[in-house]
């Protein structure tokens, strides 16, 4: 995952790198439409985009991904399921209603849920493939855990 976020980033990457090098060294690379842009860098990222500018110079051997992290804060932040272990007022867990919505659990423990894409681009879809789509499919015995764990005793009862 690391190696495909750094491949798609380094587009991103390459231009700020010379940007910031240029604001540093004194020496403009880019158009002069951008002395403005530079001088923002510079006051917002100064210690970054230096020790940016060592990493090119070959002092520090890094990643492209453990030198873009400081810019992008958002790259190394796990996905999260937004679980509450303790709600404020009582201190219980509470479900995730975007489970509720989207499964069905029955009473065996198995979770019921729709073939993903299944209201996406239906346009360029056959027929065929949208009726395959419109199907209902059991989760596997992990996705049926972490559900599980996402939805409290009450979603878990037997409605008869």
């Amino acid at each position: 995952m690391a190696a495909t976020l750094a491949r798609g980033l380094s587009g991103v990457v390459r231009p700020l790198a010379v940007l910031g090098q240029s604001c540093f060294t004194g020496t403009l690379r880019a158009p002069r439409a951008l002395p403005r842009f530079c001088t923002f860098i510079q006051r917002q990222y100064g210690s970054i985009l230096r020790s940016a500018s060592l990493n090119a110079c070959g002092l520090q051997q890094q990643t492209l991904l453990q030198r873009v992290s400081p810019l992008v804060p958002s790259l190394m932040q796990q996905p999260c399921r937004n679980l509450t272990y303790y709600s404020v007022k009582k201190g219980k867990r509470k479900t995730v209603k975007a489970v509720v919505q989207r499964f069905l659990r029955l009473h065996c423990g198995l979770w019921v849920r729709r073939k993903a894409g299944y209201k996406k681009k239906l346009w360029k879809k056959s027929a065929a493939r949208k009726k395959r789509l419109r199907e209902h499919v059991f989760c596997n015995k992990t996705q049926c855990k972490k559900l599980d764990k996402m939805t409290t005793s009450f979603w878990k009862r037997r409605n008869c």
